[in-house]
């Protein structure tokens, strides 16, 4: 049933705009694909082949180191701008933002289409088209916004029970249209995060075959694009906000058992809770921070450092992020789910992969690790774009780039290794030169000492 998820169906739920200029032949292109929650170590554990196939003609990232907390609208939105979520703004799913005393949700489309919370940073949809060329997204978190006064030029509308397959034409109709082609494209999937969700990473019967129905996505990505010509000139890279932990109804946190409700508000649920205090906020820190060993909590200006997560008033005053696997609710009634995503985003478990294919790409290239943040000066170099101030480098994914420069690890130990032995064989040519050279002494003659008899003989 999963891999029918990818039958096609007709076309809706798109919006076009016009008055972009129209495409170069030469400009660059480049597809930005998301599969949401999809786990680093799934490529290793379940069969891709079609992934496989992508990645032995390309180049692939096994960990992506994501930005905290890793949830999906914070993470989508760093992809796309190269910065952490303290700095972009989206600092969780559910937020509420004291200055304009307004609230975000992402079951609320009004709520969470106002510019007003996405103005903090600029989207790479919006540079490429001030650039003046043209972007597309598919159900990109955020596309549907008129973000800086601009709205990407071609976009579909959230909506999941468009097929992936549905969401692939429309990008490539767009991308192969006489009159305004777009240049650069970004298209979003819920799966495998939405079965990840119900059934847990370490159901491996039903993740397989939902996985299997992913793999089968990407094949007809690559299949459309060879179909049209566009295969080996546009750039692919496939990718995901974030992994996915096992969790279990006996790994819970329960907030009323340590505080009353009137003490708080909570402003975003687990992993990683954000409490608005409704009272002094140190008396409702103290009695949170006894209340489970299996959580830290945080005042905002104590959040470690490494998780770039204190400097914008959106993040509440309170911060509670639960261990692995464990799940903060307020009464045990409450429904939990056996996979979930937004712990720290230092573990493994929350690293998503990256693979990418095209003319920008090595090809057959494999690196251990990136961080999210670094896709953004990537995509901007490719594209020939100047970035905006961002919180990537450019330098940690030029070995996947063929116009770049760089010394990979096995050809820097090749050149240490070859150095050291042409020293090794110079010091050895010098010592048996020193050897064999006669001695540039000087020899004096032989004197006797001055006796009156000689002894000639």
């Amino acid at each position: 049933m999963y891999a029918a998820a990818f039958a096609l169906t007709a076309l809706h739920g798109f919006m076009l705009c016009s008055g972009e200029t129209a495409q170069n032949s030469s400009t660059p292109r480049l597809i930005l694909v998301s599969f949401d929650g999809f786990r680093a170590d799934y490529l290793g554990n379940y069969s891709l082949p079609n992934l496989q196939a992508f990645i032995s003609d390309g180049v692939l990232v096994a960990e992506v180191e994501n930005v905290f907390i890793t949830k999906t609208f914070p993470n989508h939105y760093s992809l796309v701008t190269g910065l952490y979520a303290e700095s972009h703004g989206i600092v969780a799913n559910s937020m509420y933002d004291p200055d304009t005393n307004m609230t975000f949700q992402i079951s609320n489309y009004t709520s969470k289409t106002d510019p007003v919370w996405w103005n903090e940073a600029t989207p790479i949809w919006v540079t490429n088209q001030r650039a003046g060329r043209r972007s597309g997204s598919a159900m990109w978190p955020g596309s549907d916004v008129r973000i800086q006064n601009t709205t990407v030029s071609e976009f579909m509308m959230y909506n999941r029970s468009v097929t992936f397959a549905e969401r692939v034409n429309n990008i490539i109709e767009w991308f192969t249209r006489a009159n305004d082609p777009i240049n650069f494209a970004t298209l979003y999937f819920e799966e495998p995060d939405s079965s990840g969700h119900r059934f847990g990473p370490d159901d491996t019967g039903k993740m397989a075959k939902v996985l299997s129905a992913v793999d089968d996505g990407i094949g007809y990505l690559v299949t459309k694009l060879k179909d049209v010509n566009l295969w080996d000139t546009v750039n692919v890279i496939i990718t995901s906000d974030h992994g996915m932990a096992q969790c279990s109804k006996d790994r819970v946190i329960a907030l009323d058992e340590c505080i009353g409700r009137g003490n708080y508000t909570l402003v975003d649920s687990t992993p990683v809770a954000a409490i608005l205090p409704l009272k002094d906020p140190i008396s409702v820190y103290n009695l949170l921070k006894t209340c489970s060993e299996h959580m830290k909590v945080y005042l905002r200006e104590d959040v470690p450092d490494r998780y770039h997560y204190k400097h914008n008033s959106r993040i509440q005053r309170i911060i509670l992020v639960a261990h692995e696997g464990w799940t903060i609710v307020q009464n045990r009634s409450s429904s939990i789910v056996l996979g979930n995503h937004g712990y720290d985003n230092s573990l493994p478990s929350m690293h998503p992969f990256l693979a990418a294919h095209g003319p920008a790409y090595h090809k057959n290239y494999k690196m251990r690790t990136i961080n999210s943040v670094d896709v953004y000066p990537m995509m901007c170099h490719i594209l020939g774009l100047k970035a905006e101030p961002n919180n990537g480098t450019l330098a940690n994914t030029k070995c996947l780039l063929a116009d770049q420069w760089c010394i990979r690890l096995p050809e820097a130990i090749g050149i240490v290794m070859g150095a050291i032995m042409v020293l090794t064989t110079l010091t050895c040519v010098v010592i048996l030169l020193k050897k064999k050279l006669p001695s540039a002494r000087q020899f004096t003659r032989l004197e006797f000492q001055d006796d009156d008899d000689p002894l000639i003989g």
